[in-house]
């Protein structure tokens, strides 16, 4: 398809890199082997501490036990700070819809007063307005009689006597639908204390229930290394200080 020249290689100059190439392999490997490090003579001596090796595995495995049950402190101690926070955070919902309805109840009361005061003025003026036009339609009377007027008030006082009964017994229904309400809130009050204490005993009964079998496992792994049949361990001063059981277990 299209002309190209080929070009034969300098065979010279290829020779010429190649010893290049040689020589300076031959002096890596030279430098090499000069600085090749010799040998460590070093003094014997006694390495590790006072511990017998079985001393030293058996702490060994109590410190991983130790930071398996740190491990489940802190979940447990997560858990029930995060339990606290929600019903901290409950419980400020409960004040905040209380103060809510308390609010709402003062003004259903104010409206429930203004309505009933509207109602008594308007009432007041009808009936006046009605004896009003009773007078205007009586026969006339002589001075003394229009002086001191003297209209028969018994259909106004049983009207009266029976709206005042019905807003008696309306007054005290609802009296008893807040009673049976407030009576239903402090029986799930009190199941919810029930339940709450329930749960709190069971928790502490598993939780002992693993620590005794925690203890029986790590006493009857342990026997072979100079741990008494009791379950408590010999001598754990010199794991330092107090016992492991009684900083994780008190």
């Amino acid at each position: 398809t299209g002309a190209y020249v080929l070009i034969p290689p300098n065979e010279t100059r290829r020779n010429q890199i190649q010893r290049i190439a040689n020589k300076e392999l031959e002096n890596l490997e030279r430098w090499k082997e000069q600085h090749r490090p010799g040998p460590i003579n070093l003094k014997p001596q006694k390495l590790g501490g006072t511990e017998s090796e079985a001393e030293a595995r058996q702490k060994q495995h109590i410190r991983l036990l130790q930071s398996k049950y740190q491990q489940k402190l802190k979940r447990e101690e997560y858990a029930r700070i995060k339990k606290e926070t929600e019903e901290a955070e409950i419980l400020t919902m409960k004040m905040i819809q209380r103060e809510k309805a308390d609010k709402l109840e003062e003004q259903r009361r104010q409206q429930e007063k203004q309505r009933r005061d509207m109602f008594n003025g308007d009432h007041h003026f009808k009936t006046t307005e009605l004896l009003n036009r009773l007078d205007l339609g009586l026969p006339k009377r002589n001075s003394c009689q229009m002086a001191n007027p003297s209209p028969d008030p018994t259909a106004w006082t049983r009207s009266h006597t029976y709206k005042q009964s019905l807003q008696e017994d309306e007054n005290r229904k609802l009296q008893e639908m807040k009673a049976e309400q407030r009576r239903k809130g402090e029986l799930l009050e009190l199941r919810r204390e029930q339940e709450e204490q329930e749960r709190t005993k069971v928790h502490q009964n598993e939780q002992r229930r693993v620590n005794n079998v925690f203890l029986d496992r790590l006493q009857n792994k342990s026997q072979p290394n100079g741990i008494h049949q009791s379950g408590h361990f010999e001598n754990m001063d010199r794991f330092g200080g107090d016992s492991w059981h009684s900083r994780y277990f008190k």
